[in-house]
Parts: structure tokens; C-alpha cells; sequence
């Protein structure tokens, strides 16, 4: 198997080196610059979820790479504050062993989340929360579109036309079209079919 090349950042020189130590002889894992265009994670150690933190990951969400966040403490806020800001992977610092690091990265790399079962069942509370308080009450879901957009764009997606889809979900036809605006418009796609394509290589629909 190829070594993963990842960067290690962190904002102290002490947290730098306690983690590229504990992975610096893994056959797993190989250590790169910064600016290397291969590295396919970063890993990020911090103290807490404050400010520099948040900081320093959004510099790496930009490079879209994955990151795992090694940190001393996390509350519920800054567990949601580190996700919003990129994170997939998570460690404690008291947990990061050598195994446990290789384990985040490798998970993150390939497309999977790495968080401790705690933590994910905390932000899984908080997800529910967001939905049921802020995005439901708006008709919004996580997909980022309505239910009534959605329900439009399925219909365009199966080929019916304008005067169709009101008919089928007893719609005027100046609010399906006014439906189909905003939606291409909020996500700056350029037609109807783009809409279609991009929901359906998003999953929204």
C-alpha cells in the first residue's frame, strides 16, 4: 500500500512535534512540506476550538483536503465549529496514539468520518436540533434545498415539462417557474438541467 503524504500543523512547536513523532516511523503515513501538492490530509493540532484554531483550519478546508483535528478539549460548540470548519477526523490528544492518528487519516482519505462514538452522538443531537429549530421551520432540510423544490426538481428530472409539474403538484406555473429561479439562481447554476444535474451529483435528490 502507498504512503499517505500529509502536512502537520500545528501552533506550537511542542504539539508539532508530539504528533509528527507519534508518526513520523508509521510505514502508513509519510510527513510532507506545507505546500506540497501531493499531501492528501492534514492533521491539526490544537489545544481547544478557539479562534486561532477555527482560523487555522479554514486556511486548509480552502486547500480541500481532509483534515483531522487533534485536540486537548472539545465542548459541543466547538465540536460544531470544527466541523463547519472542515474537520472529518477527530482525536482526543490523551487518545493519540500512533494507531489511532493512522486510523483518523486513512478513514478521512478515503472519504469517511473518524470521530469517538461520544462525539458523534453529541453532534448527531445537534444536527437533529438544527433541523427540528432552524431549517425545518423554514422548510429547508440539510440538502440545502425545500421540500418543494425538491419535489420540482425530481419532476423536471423525469421530463415534465412547466405546465406538467403545476398540474402534478397543483402548483400555478408562475410558481414553479419562480421555484426553479431561485434555486438556480441561490446555488448560481445556469439552467433548469444544470439544477438537475448538480442535485442529483449532490444528493439532494
Amino acid at each position: 500500500m502507498d504512503r499517505v503524504p500529509i502536512v502537520v500543523c500545528a501552533h506550537d512547536p511542542v504539539s508539532h512535534a508530539g504528533v509528527v513523532s507519534q508518526l513520523r516511523g508509521r510505514p502508513e503515513v509519510e510527513i510532507v512540506d506545507r505546500g506540497t501538492a501531493r499531501a492528501r490530509a492534514v492533521v491539526v493540532a490544537a489545544d481547544a476550538v478557539d479562534d486561532a484554531t477555527l482560523r487555522l483550519l479554514r486556511e486548509h478546508q480552502g486547500d480541500g483536503r481532509p483534515i483531522v483535528l487533534v485536540v486537548t478539549a472539545v465542548d459541543d460548540a466547538g465540536l460544531a465549529a470544527a466541523v463547519e470548519a472542515g474537520v472529518s477526523g477527530l482525536v482526543r490528544r490523551v487518545d493519540a496514539t500512533s494507531e489511532r492518528l493512522v486510523h483518523a487519516v486513512c478513514a478521512v482519505v478515503r472519504g469517511e468520518g473518524a470521530v469517538p462514538p461520544d462525539l458523534l452522538g453529541r453532534l448527531l443531537v445537534q444536527v437533529g436540533r438544527v433541523q427540528r429549530q432552524v431549517l425545518a421551520p423554514r422548510g429547508m432540510s440539510f440538502t440545502g434545498l425545500s421540500s418543494r423544490e425538491a419535489d420540482i426538481l425530481r419532476l423536471v428530472a423525469d421530463g415534465l415539462d412547466t405546465g406538467e409539474i403545476a398540474t402534478s403538484l397543483s402548483y400555478s406555473e408562475r410558481t414553479v417557474k419562480n421555484v426553479l429561479h431561485d434555486v438556480t439562481s441561490r446555488l448560481q447554476l445556469r439552467n433548469r438541467s444544470h439544477a438537475v444535474a448538480y442535485a442529483l451529483r449532490q444528493g439532494m435528490i
